[in-house]
């Protein structure tokens, strides 16, 4: 059963049932704002034209095979879209068909998700924004997202307790400078602040926070740097600046070091292999993670294991297409020593495929919000995961 589902944006997203006598498996597709230009097409045309692509040319295809034959299903799904980045089927209709056929072959299995796809046994630390900005906001800052996640956490629902006091106390310190402030597509607070006003705001929460609940939590930026790249400049409004690369290398790393960054998502633009190099070179102590650089692709990756640039990498799943090339990719990572981290979309549904990829794949953090329905969906089935593996609640 294929359908039109509404996401968190209100726009329409693909929902696919696969079913038999005795299994069921439900999975419907996130959707981006902020979109690498090497990531597989979402919908090509549209949902409605990717649910017609679906039933006449995939449906026909997968009807009486073995939902347990995870690789056989996807390579048919490559096969039958005919190009490397899902360009006539989505990349959101197939990611949604072929997490749902794996689900179904875990329930024939009488298992979860996370059981039949990995042997994780521990929890991702929750990474969660607090201020929001770039394309994710209008009269905002000029980075997308102020992030948060409680390093030492042992726990998950102390873990939950941290991000959720930080969001709260920046609520607060908004407030008292009475200025108008309001929630982006990921629930985080938009504000019209410059970069260091906001990274000043966040630390002081969250200081408060660290004494309140004895976690050390640290602070990250997700800079979506492609987003601000134009005509070779990196341009900031809010902050007045149109900065070189070489610049912009020198405020990452004034930045980091000011505010004692633990975590840097795309701090450039999303070509840069040799910029993204120099960085992972100087910075320590200091996740440099790349999301349009590498766009959950092994290819991609592959350049940068070669180049050394960066030392950790973003999976969402629908940007690759696949659960067989999610793997690939999760895999390489592994055996080159990146860090791997799980991440929502900023339109999302309430489909919790992503925390069982985040828990058995080893993720070192789930980045999601821990406000917001469709988001706290994903922490609240970490927490169903963690009762039946007994680890962390």
């Amino acid at each position: 059963m294929l359908r039109k589902i509404l996401d968190s944006r209100g726009n329409f997203s693909f929902e696919c049932e696969v079913a038999g006598d005795s299994f069921f498996g439900r999975c419907s597709a996130p959707s981006g704002a902020s979109v690498g230009k090497f990531e597989a097409v979402a919908y090509p045309k549209s949902v409605d034209a990717s649910i017609e692509f679906a039933k006449s040319r995939v449906v026909p295809k997968l009807a009486g095979m073995d939902v347990r034959e995870q690789k056989r299903i996807d390579s048919l799904l490559r096969e039958t879209d005919e190009t490397d980045n899902f360009s006539n089927l989505g990349g959101n209709a197939a990611i949604a068909i072929s997490l749902a056929c794996a689900k179904a072959s875990a329930n024939l299995q009488g298992k979860q998700l996370y059981e039949t796809l990995g042997k994780g046994r521990w929890f991702p630390l929750p990474l969660s924004k607090i201020i929001g900005g770039g394309k994710h906001a209008v009269n905002s800052c000029d980075i997308q997202e102020f992030l948060v996640f409680p390093s030492n956490a042992k726990k998950i629902y102390p873990a939950l307790k941290a991000n959720v006091s930080v969001h709260k106390k920046v609520k607060e310190r908004l407030k008292q400078r009475g200025v108008t402030i309001g929630r982006d597509d990921e629930s985080g607070w938009v504000v019209k602040l410059k970069t260091e006003e906001a990274l000043e705001m966040l630390s002081q929460a969250c200081e408060e926070a660290d004494s309140e609940t004895g976690l050390k939590i640290d602070i990250g930026l997700d800079m979506a740097s492609s987003s601000l790249f134009e005509d070779e400049k990196y341009i900031y409004e809010v902050d007045g600046m149109r900065l070189n690369k070489g610049e912009q290398l020198e405020l990452v790393l004034g930045l980091m070091d000011k505010f004692k960054l633990s975590y840097l998502e795309d701090p450039l633009q999303e070509e840069d292999f040799e910029g993204f190099a120099e960085l992972t070179k100087k910075a320590k102590n200091c996740l440099i993670c790349g999301d349009d650089l590498f766009v959950t692709n092994k290819s991609r990756l592959e350049e940068g294991v070669k180049k050394k640039a960066c030392n950790s990498l973003i999976i969402k799943p629908n940007q690759i297409g696949t659960l067989t090339q999610l793997e690939d990719t999760i895999r390489y990572a592994k055996e080159n020593n990146y860090t791997c981290i799980a991440s929502h979309r900023s339109g999302e549904t309430c489909d919790s495929s992503i925390s069982h990829i985040a828990v058995a794949f080893d993720c070192k953090m789930l980045k999601t919000n821990v406000v917001g329905g469709e988001r706290n969906t994903k922490f609240n089935e970490i927490i169903r995961i963690g009762e039946r593996i007994g680890s962390w609640v």
